[in-house]
């Protein structure tokens, strides 16, 4: 019982954490849809309890906000969390295995790019950002 505890603060803190970076958190299906299947460039970031999620990948998801060529819409899914709304974002990441934590740029609702949870993992996040703010030069300008 107190592991549920502790890990549903976790979970918070961890949600807290993109909603602070300005990222609107997508929980259902629908929402993925709605949002992803828009005109215009989409970053999605899969969030995860891991240690490289909240040590790598979310401070790099932070940063991205202020990177002079950004996509349309921070969005993110919650990989173990929002079970069918991750599921349906993994729909549209055609081409890549499930990865958490991940980021996937999409634009006009099809994949572009995607650093998986490799190029995450063992990294600093400045090479996390290094890769996204590549992504966003190639298709966000």
């Amino acid at each position: 019982m107190e592991f549920n505890f502790l890990m549903n603060d976790v979970v918070k803190v961890a949600r807290q954490e993109m909603d602070a970076a300005g990222y609107e958190q997508l929980t259902t299906p629908e929402e993925v849809d709605e949002v992803l299947q828009q005109k215009g460039t989409t970053l999605v970031m899969v969030n995860s309890v891991c240690g490289c999620a909240g040590g790598i990948a979310r401070p790099a998801a932070a940063y991205m906000q202020n990177y002079e060529t950004k996509p349309d819409r921070f969005v993110t899914v919650f990989a173990g969390q929002d079970k069918d709304a991750t599921a349906r974002a993994r729909e549209y990441f055609k081409g890549y295995a499930p990865s958490s934590p991940s980021f996937a740029l999409i634009k006009d609702g099809e994949i572009k790019t995607m650093v998986e949870r490799y190029e995450i993992e063992g990294h600093e996040p400045i090479q996390v950002v290094q890769k996204l703010e590549k992504a966003f030069d190639e298709y966000c300008g």
